[in-house]
């Protein structure tokens, strides 16, 4: 993780109380997914790459989830919830992280739990506008939108400096022209935030209190307040399933590019589906229609033929998956390894030049090197209550139709005839075969019809 460090302690507050309620959804705002991570968890790791010492998350009742998927997602930030029961306005949910900072005298970020992308870079340039002299008593995020509509302007005087923050409804005809307008992401000077935002009234059509209303606030007590440019594509939020897959869509088409500008060969980009932290070497070639869940580290020169799933799964150099294949958590497939159509690879390695070319499981086992592994074969690795490990040594060969029951080991280079069902260990070298006597009765299948078509004939004439 490439960190970007600042040139002072740091704090944040992510306010993410909401309750999802036009995502029709019991689930919080902030833990829908976006590439795999619940929104909050690519804030969070952003805040790490950041170095921030402490992040407060405002929630509300209930949302326990929000701060372990933060936790999950950086833990090298100490994260800790502060309950909003009332929701009451933005300024109101930051007051609830005066408790948990009380002492702290570096700079405060005031991210939101609703907008994922907000890079760290992002949250450097805004605190680097805080080291001024005189230093600010804030600064504020604002991008260019060409219709701004309904977003609240950013009026900024010749010298650089914030001096209000005009909402679209109150605009004139001139700021309503102003097209850079409030992110919603803040940074504050840490010594006097609080106090700042207790002062803040609710003398609003809504009764609520107001963010960004601490502007005008510091300004009248004689402080600046700076404006930094971000990135317009970083601003982006999601309050319902449709903005949620408009979020999805941006993200998708931004990893298909830079996996492309890295050397990846995407045969069908559009169908092609990637996670937060997937990894493709140069040279790799990704056929259509292939997911990669959270997890996967996929090496160079490897042929992906298309209709894959990944989770969980490293793949290294030169290996060749596919069609259909399936790769669960846990699933190592070493180099030059082949893994084939209908083949579910689950918490197993299989090691350099192994195959395991069609329609088989292999769950809980290792495949040693340069083995072989017929069609139609498992590994039968659990018994309804517990897991058990499959060994299939090097140079290895199993029929098809082979079900290896588990404890087991089969030695190197030995040989498991098809249709076997294997049950203890075989030796190294050595031929196992299970099958029951073939016999044959000449005539029986011409007597069979004969009698069947007669009894089918008499139940029609009854």
């Amino acid at each position: 993780m490439e960190r970007i460090p600042t040139a002072a302690p740091v704090a944040a507050i992510v306010l993410a109380a909401g309750l999802g309620t036009r995502m029709k959804s019991a689930l919080p705002k902030a833990l829908h997914a976006v590439g795999g991570r619940p929104v909050i968890g690519h804030i969070a790791h952003e805040l790490g790459r950041l170095g921030v010492a402490k992040a407060v998350l405002v929630v509300g009742p209930g949302m326990e989830g929000v701060l372990a998927a933060a936790r999950a997602a950086a833990p090298d930030v100490a994260f800790e919830a502060a309950i909003q029961t009332d929701r009451l306005g933005t300024a109101h949910a930051a007051l609830h992280a005066r408790t948990a900072l009380d002492g702290f005298a570096g700079d405060v970020l005031v991210a939101l739990g609703d907008a994922p992308f907000v890079s760290a870079e992002t949250f450097a340039k805004l605190l680097a506008a805080l080291r001024a002299d005189p230093k600010p008593a804030l600064a504020v995020l604002g991008v260019r939108v060409p219709a701004p509509n309904s977003f609240g302007r950013l009026v900024v005087s010749a010298s650089g400096d914030l001096e209000r923050i005009v909402e679209a409804k109150e605009a004139s005809a001139e700021e309503a022209r102003i097209d850079f307008v409030n992110s919603g992401v803040m940074a504050f000077d840490g010594a006097g935030l609080f106090d700042l935002l207790a002062g803040i009234g609710n003398a609003n059509a809504k009764g609520e209190y107001y963010l960004t209303d601490a502007v005008e606030r510091a300004r009248a007590a004689g402080r600046a307040v700076r404006a930094v440019e971000g990135a317009r594509d970083e601003w982006r939020a999601a309050d319902d399933k449709v903005q949620l897959a408009e979020l999805e869509a941006w993200f998708q088409a931004k990893k298909r590019e830079a996996a492309m500008r890295a050397g990846v060969t995407l045969v069908d980009p559009a169908s092609v589906w990637f996670s937060h932290d997937t990894e493709i070497g140069a040279d790799t070639v990704v056929g259509p229609a292939t997911f990669f869940g959270p997890g996967v580290r996929i090496g160079r020169n490897v042929e992906i033929k298309g209709f894959c799933h990944f989770e969980g799964a490293t793949v290294a150099d030169g290996a060749i998956l596919g069609p259909y294949a399936r790769l669960r958590p846990g699933a190592a497939i070493g180099p030059g390894a082949h893994i084939g159509n209908f083949v579910e690879i689950k918490n197993a390695s299989v090691e350099a030049g192994a195959k395991v070319n069609h329609l088989t499981y292999i769950g809980d086992a290792r495949v040693g090197a340069k083995a072989n592994i017929g069609a139609g074969t498992i590994t039968c690795n659990y018994d309804g209550f517990g897991k058990f490990h499959t060994d299939i040594g090097a140079g290895a060969f199993v029929g098809s139709n082979a079900s290896l029951v588990a404890p087991v080991k089969i030695g190197d280079g030995a040989i498991i005839g098809a249709g076997s069902v294997v049950a203890r260990d075989v030796p190294a070298d050595a031929l196992a075969i299970e099958r029951a006597p073939l016999t044959v009765r000449e005539g029986w299948a011409k007597m069979f019809r004969t009698r069947r078509a007669a009894e089918k004939a008499a139940k029609k004439k009854g």
